[in-house]
């Protein structure tokens, strides 16, 4: 199994992989990216993550390269990985100029994909559950730098996540300014609450996680209720199952929310189908590629 970098077209080791210092995506977090996994050696969801890329980039007037030649690449990238299943990156930054904020001085857009063999989450957090907990930080403004962009600048879901582990959490679940339930570090959230699965609104200031579509649309198939909804801590305490959901992890179950204990204090059964259903759905979904 290998890893194997991408730049702007030419397949390159990753020890002799280089970026300018000048680069804003460097310097500023000045970028763009999307992060996805493939099923039987094939991308899942291709088009859904380049559709939110170009949305992404659209918010910060950042030029990207054609869909087309960049579905040439990943495929290529990939195939020249080798792996069995794979993690595939793809950031896009505006590009290298004068040390300066203006974005207008930035030249040479720079197109990275990065792939690698993909490391399955432990066992043990699907049978055992996961441990969050409520960050003094709160979620960004959408008014500032929306979370519905999905930028290289990370730091709002870094800091969430270092005060969580310094407290011997597995995660964060962020609230906004208001106190409503937004996102965990990288994933969205889900809630059980008689019988009707809810998530946070897209208005609340959240990533709209393709995974957290795809949920969405395949609980309707199998007739479970669901609703996006405002949700706070009392409605998480008040629940029968907390589920993350990412396009790593697919569906994860959270049994203890800080000091509280979230349901049976065990993975529940609704996490189980969701999680079955993703897999089922992306399974199905490549073999018809």
């Amino acid at each position: 199994m290998a890893r194997q970098v991408n730049i702007n077209g030419a397949l390159t080791p990753p020890a002799e992989a280089r970026i300018s210092v000048f680069d804003r995506g460097f310097l500023y977090g000045d970028s763009v990216y999307e992060v996805l996994r493939t099923y039987n050696r094939k991308p899942f969801a291709l088009a859904e993550h380049q559709a939110r890329l170009e949305r992404s980039a659209a918010e910060l007037e950042l030029p990207l390269p054609d869909r087309a030649w960049l579905e040439r690449e990943i495929h290529r990238t990939l195939e020249a990985a080798g792996n069995e299943e794979s993690y595939c990156r793809i950031i896009v930054t505006r590009g290298s100029g004068p040390i300066s904020l203006d974005p207008s001085l930035a030249r040479d857009p720079v197109t990275v994909i990065l792939v690698q063999p993909y490391a399955p989450f432990p066992e043990r957090l699907y049978t055992a559950g996961l441990r969050v907990h409520i960050p003094r930080i709160r979620r960004n403004l959408r008014a500032a730098v929306d979370p519905a962009i999905k930028s290289g600048n990370y730091l709002n879901s870094i800091l969430a996540l270092a005060e969580a582990r310094r407290a011997g959490f597995d995660d964060a679940l962020m609230l906004d300014v208001e106190g409503r339930v937004t996102e965990a570090s990288a994933a969205n959230v889900f809630v059980l609450r008689d019988g009707v699965l809810c998530t946070p609104r897209l208005e609340t200031g959240i990533l709209e996680g393709v995974t957290r579509g795809l949920v969405l649309r395949l609980v309707r198939e199998h007739d479970l209720p669901s609703a996006e909804c405002d949700l706070y801590p009392r409605d998480l305490e008040a629940a029968e199952e907390v589920l993350l959901t990412s396009t790593l992890r697919e569906a994860m179950s959270v049994v203890q929310i800080d000091d509280r204990t979230v349901g049976s204090g065990q993975p529940g059964p609704a996490c189980s189908r969701v999680r079955g259903w993703l897999r089922e759905h992306a399974l199905a979904s490549v073999r018809e590629e």
